[in-house]
């Protein structure tokens, strides 16, 4: 048996679909459904049992879960603008604790959500090495808490034995249930939709135009290939990051959702709120050096082709899922 913690999530359920798509079903999936409506990412995927993220814990902490192959640890609270500390603490910080022990005390290779948050304003780059990881500095708690079990796997010898991955912008396919986490490819499809253009922060620094700040895309398809290939094909352990290594503008993201709606675009730049003057980052981009070191076997998608595919795959079309039915 496999679990996926975060199960009902976006790369959660998406990991469960990639399960699917080998062949392997025999999953329990982990999350708090609650009243939201992220339910709908499990209705046509293919999974043993659901359990509430309370009642998983419990069991952990007695080893009254068995045969388990492997933990996808993504549950999470996600969100970077959550200002209960110590709730982040628990949830996020404390609960991947007890998953890990778990985990190392019953011999179960595990793969764990870290962020890219953890990198703060980025002026320290976006390296996993050790140097760089020990001097981050996060700019909000959510990173924060990712970056203390990082820290914690440092400080106790543990990194050999787990595999935490730095996320970068992630969108695709399952994301419809996170508001105002969702990813900009998904608003901008709603916006043009609506109103047949986007708005764009303009630019306060002269050496970037308007629209013209850098990020990080991954598609969430690229995302599961990484994570599965991590759970099922090596045994390597430590820090990566997770995204293409090319940043693009968010005018090439823009125009990249446009295209893929077959719409002329027409962008519309506003002012940078007052609030994130001077917070707001302009780039990031992963490194991704270890694809080369470790013999990554699998290609990423482009940004045109991984909207395309989201666009036109599934928001234009009845179902929006991932499913493996």
């Amino acid at each position: 048996m496999y679990i996926v913690t975060g199960g009902a999530g976006m790369i959660g359920s998406a990991t469960v679909w990639a399960l699917n798509q080998k062949g392997i079903e025999d999953i329990l999936v982990v999350d708090n459904l609650a009243s939201k409506e992220k339910w709908k990412n499990l209705v046509c995927l293919k999974y043993t049992d659901y359990m509430h993220r309370d009642e998983f814990l419990q069991k952990i902490k007695n080893d009254a879960i068995k045969d388990v192959q492997g933990i996808v640890h993504m549950g999470a609270c996600s969100s970077t603008t959550e200002k209960d500390a110590d709730f982040l603490m628990a949830n996020n910080f404390h609960y991947t604790q007890e998953v890990f022990l778990f985990a190392q005390r019953n011999g179960i290779r595990m793969v764990n959500a870290s962020s890219a948050a953890t990198y703060g304003g980025g002026e320290l780059g976006f390296s996993t090495d050790l140097e760089t990881t020990l001097r981050l500095k996060p700019l909000n708690m959510y990173g924060y808490s990712k970056h203390l079990f990082d820290l914690w796997c440092i400080r106790n010898n543990y990194l050999d034995k787990v595999v935490n991955l730095k996320f970068f912008n992630v969108y695709g396919p399952n994301e419809y249930h996170k508001d105002t986490m969702r990813s900009v490819a998904c608003k901008a499809f709603e916006a043009i939709t609506e109103k047949g253009s986007l708005q764009l922060f303009s630019s306060d620094k002269p050496e970037y135009p308007h629209g013209g700040q850098q990020r990080d895309f991954v598609y969430v398809k690229d995302c599961v290939q990484v994570i599965l290939w991590f759970l099922l094909e090596n045994q390597l352990g430590g820090i990566f990051n997770v995204g293409t290594g090319q940043a693009r503008t968010w005018n090439s993201l823009a125009h990249a959702v446009f295209a893929a709606m077959g719409i002329p675009s027409k962008i519309k730049y506003i002012p940078m709120p007052e609030q994130l003057r001077g917070k707001y980052q302009y780039f990031t981009e992963a490194n991704m050096v270890w694809l080369k070191k470790y013999n990554y076997p699998y290609s990423f998608t482009s940004l045109e082709d991984g909207v395309k595919d989201y666009i036109q795959n599934y928001l234009l079309t009845n179902n929006p899922y991932l499913s493996s039915l």
